[in-house]
């Protein structure tokens, strides 16, 4: 199997999240010999954490890099002061950071960028991704736009839906459902912050996710109740 996490912070190694990451707990419980992994992380702060986790997992690459849609080949990266030691809201938008913390003080950094595409190209190639999570703050709606679902093969996608507008939502389940996906529910994250949607037809769930898109966080659970699993 292929596991992909753009936006891998400090995987399980973080204690202002109570030292949990439900994309790092789903590599762990699935993980078996011969399977890879694929970490990106912008922030230079947390490769250390990342190493650590993943130091008993021997076909692991960890990418200190940012993810852009497009091709720019530096960013600057922005975070609060005020969400030390491992800035896990870390963003290319740094009205994305201001929202979080708004009476902090904002620093940024400068880091290599890849288009997403570009770096399917280069790491993964033909290979089928089984598992990807998009945690990117602020970015994820246009990167998961943004690739070529005509060229790669992806099995499962979770993908943060807190602060995807309900255009956006709209957008990307009329997309993915295009392409042959469904939802399924919450994704991997593990408070529930995270859309899951699977490449598979399954008719009730395709016609249901037409109106996700206007389902508020505090229904959404209720919602989920209604849904076919994989």
């Amino acid at each position: 199997m292929i596991y992909l996490h753009l936006g891998a912070g400090a995987a399980d190694l973080d204690e202002r999240a109570n030292f949990r990451c439900g994309f790092t707990e789903l590599i762990k419980s699935k993980f078996n010999e011969g399977d890879k992994i694929y970490l990106i992380e912008a922030n230079p702060i947390n490769i250390k954490k990342l190493r650590e986790t993943y130091k008993d997992y021997i076909d692991t690459k960890i990418f200190n890099i940012g993810i852009s849609e497009k091709n720019e080949k530096e960013l600057k990266f922005y975070y609060a002061e005020h969400d030390a030691p491992h800035f896990q809201v870390c963003s290319a938008k740094i009205e994305h950071v201001k929202k979080h913390h708004p009476n902090s003080k904002i620093n940024f950094f400068k880091i290599e960028t890849i288009s997403i595409n570009n770096f399917l190209e280069n790491y993964i190639k033909n290979q089928t991704i089984d598992y990807l999570s998009i945690d990117i703050e602020g970015l994820d709606f246009e990167v998961l736009m943004s690739i070529d679902l005509n060229k790669y093969n992806i099995k499962n996608i979770s993908i943060e839906y807190l602060h995807l507008s309900k255009f956006q939502k709209r957008n990307m389940i009329n997309r993915l459902t295009k392409f042959g996906y469904s939802y399924c529910g919450y994704g991997y994250d593990h408070n529930n912050y995270d859309f899951l949607f699977v490449k598979k037809k399954i008719f009730i769930n395709q016609v249901l996710s037409k109106v996700l898109w206007i389902i508020g966080r505090k229904h959404l659970a209720y919602f989920n109740y209604l849904i076919k699993k994989p």
